[in-house]
């Protein structure tokens, strides 16, 4: 029978906080700290190795608090470390709130650095529900660095846009109640904000401004006279500002758009880099209609090696496209929260993939339909998840099975499938998830 020993490290950018346990819970030695450095981090490896022969350890499991990336270096450092080579070191990065959930069960335990890195060792211990230990595959690192910049500038684009929004209406209160050009940030709209003052534009004359927007469009509006008239109308129906306002507002409005530009203009290049670094690595999720380079580079970086994980269901769970249960008695609740668990990168793809997916492929815009239709609360964000976690099984055949992506009338002809069976009853789909899940 294998021994195991645990070690939790709670890391900070000067330094690391390290807690060692054996299988039983004890500590045979006191909590120490070493420095972040390469050094100090070889240095513990040879410490951890020490304690692993002094006790007769066979296997060591390491933890850290997935908090940035400050844990990082010292993670790869204990991997690669060839002294502890023969205990089969394994790290599993925990998410914050496996940790934060599990300090529940010590009482009035203080919040401290010393007892994290306890809790985090205690919390590998325990075991259950752990996520896949981690590793770094040279396939996909690279890729993994580039899909979740990307992500980080689409929050802040996100941001940005919103931030713009808000103040055009100070601006110009009912240019978003009438939408004249559908998207606020097209090339013709964002002239028509930077080269005219909301007074400007009431005052102007229709002729010259749907000369001016047909120039500006490039001849592609159907009906520019009908526009030209509603920008004026609506101008002259939009409050007015202050006086003192209007010029600290029209500069916070100019910055904010050219930051907006600046942003579009990265991720393009960003874009174009990501469907270079995908190339070469050998996948089928490209096949499925709506999987562009973009989306697919971001699945294939997370999910790595897709046989670290069991069957989809682990998928499922690793990025928290899961439901709560609550059961009662003879009571099931239906309306449950989703419980955003795991690889927030992971499940931003699968999200961002359905919604693409779903508008190119009918198989998935016809669930996406028939899940819109069963509520108007939160309709198309649910519709949404639920056409990711549809995602995720045809994601999980593809990638473990090598296949192209096949439309319904496709797979019936293939002479490995069998007819589907009837529907289950809702109660037993339920039992089957939670059984999958654990």
């Amino acid at each position: 029978m294998l021994t195991y020993a645990f070690v939790g490290l709670d890391v900070s950018q000067a330094d690391a906080r390290v807690c060692f346990l054996l299988a039983d819970g004890a500590e045979p030695v006191p909590r120490w700290t070493i420095p972040n450095t390469l050094p100090r981090a070889g240095a513990l490896a040879a410490t951890l190795a020490g304690l692993c022969q002094g006790y007769q350890i066979d296997q060591l499991r390491i933890g850290v608090e997935a908090t940035g990336l400050l844990w990082w270096h010292l993670a790869r450092a204990l991997t690669d470390a060839p002294i502890l080579a023969s205990f089969a070191p394994q790290i599993y990065a925990l998410n914050p709130q496996l940790v934060h959930t599990f300090r529940a069960n010590f009482g009035a335990l203080p919040k401290s650095d010393h007892a994290d890195a306890f809790l985090i060792a205690e919390r590998i211990r325990y075991g259950r529900q752990l996520p896949a230990p981690y590793q770094l595959d040279a396939r996909y690192a690279p890729l993994q660095r580039l899909t979740r910049f990307r992500c980080h500038l689409v929050q802040h684009l996100v941001r940005e846009k919103s931030s713009f929004l808000s103040f055009l209406f100070l601006s110009f209160s009912t240019y978003g109640q009438v939408e004249p050009f559908g998207d606020p940030f097209g090339a013709t709209s964002c002239a028509v904000l930077e080269d005219f003052t909301t007074d400007e534009l009431a005052q102007q004359a229709v002729d010259a401004l749907a000369a001016y927007l047909h120039t500006k469009g490039r001849g592609r509006f159907s009906d520019p006279d009908a526009l030209a008239a509603t920008l004026p109308r609506a101008a002259r129906d939009s409050y007015r500002l202050d006086k003192v306002l209007q010029e600290p507002v029209r500069l916070v409005l100019g910055t904010t758009l050219a930051t907006i530009r600046t942003l579009q203009h990265q991720m393009g290049a960003l874009d174009k880099t990501i469907a270079l670094e995908l190339a070469p690595i050998p996948q089928p999720l490209a096949s499925a209609p709506g999987l562009g380079p973009v989306w697919t580079a971001g699945l294939v970086a997370e999910l790595g090696d897709i046989r670290r994980f069991d069957d989809e269901a682990a998928i499922a769970q690793y990025a928290g496209l899961t439901w709560e249960s609550y059961q009662s008695g003879g009571f099931q609740a239906e309306d449950t929260a989703l419980t955003k668990r795991g690889n927030s990168y992971l499940r931003y793809y699968l999200v961002e993939a359905a919604n693409s997916v779903r508008q190119h492929c009918p198989e998935y815009a016809q669930y996406y339909a028939a899940k819109v239709a069963e509520t108007t609360r939160h309709a198309h964000k649910r519709a949404l998840v639920l056409t990711a976690r549809k995602l995720v099984r045809l994601i999980d055949v593809l990638l473990r099975e090598g296949r192209i992506y096949q439309t319904p009338a496709e797979r019936q002809q293939r002479p490995d499938v069998t007819t589907p069976h009837a529907a289950r009853p809702a109660a037993q789909r339920r039992r089957k998830r939670a059984q999958a899940l654990g």
